[in-house]
């Protein structure tokens, strides 16, 4: 027997809401024309499995795993997954949340792919997956300190990178800003400014008056 698919999207969340026990799904809402399920993280396993296996749902594909840094929160991290399903040509945003210390169960068992997603998003973000068997940073070095994502991360960075010609190597060195004020001068950008020897400031060429 075919499965019954929901032919909207508000029915498609109700549908996910029911298929799944427990009380996993906290809340499920259409905007802009998409489907956003929020789930328990305690239960994203079962309702990742779900959304993979039943007819209803046959969410084939993990397309993508990201984060979203929210600071003033308790759980400051969601994490967010978007999966594409083949087979009925629709799309499923399930997102969880977590803290800094506690671990989301990792779905790579689920979709093969998503373990590069999860490392992706463990460096940008520093959220920890349980199971996660190869939890390596992918985009920035492995001597990285923090993660460039979070909204408490400085926009400089902690440490600068370049090359050593003397060592041959590539060194990291605390970040250090020659020019941390410059004095800009936006009347006239087509005026050029000079500098004499031994003048202590710029002056302005001022134009000959037309006559």
């Amino acid at each position: 027997m075919a499965a019954i698919v929901p032919t909207d999207l508000k029915a498609l969340g109700e549908s996910i809401a029911a298929a799944v026990p427990g009380g996993i799904v906290v809340s499920h809402e259409v905007a802009l024309g998409e489907l956003t399920v929020t789930v328990r993280r305690e239960g994203l396993i079962e309702a990742m499995t779900v959304l993979r296996d039943s007819p209803a749902f046959a969410c084939e594909q993990c397309m993508d795993i990201c984060g979203v840094d929210w600071p003033d929160r308790a759980e400051r991290f969601e994490v967010v997954y978007n999966l594409l399903s083949l087979t009925h040509n629709h799309r499923i945003r399930v997102v969880t949340s977590t803290d800094e210390s506690t671990p989301v169960p990792s779905v790579h068992g689920i979709w093969p792919a998503a373990s590069w997603y999860e490392r992706e998003t463990w460096d940008m973000y520093g959220v920890v997956f349980s199971g996660q068997p190869d939890l390596r940073r992918i985009l920035t070095d492995y001597g990285f300190e923090g993660h460039p994502l979070r909204k408490d991360f400085p926009l400089t960075g902690y440490v600068e990178v370049r090359y050593d010609e003397e060592r041959k190597q590539v060194v990291y060195e605390p970040v250090q800003l020659t020019q941390d004020f410059r004095s800009f001068d936006f009347l006239s950008p087509w005026e050029a400014m000079t500098t004499l020897p031994g003048d202590e400031k710029a002056h302005r060429t001022q134009p000959e008056p037309q006559k």
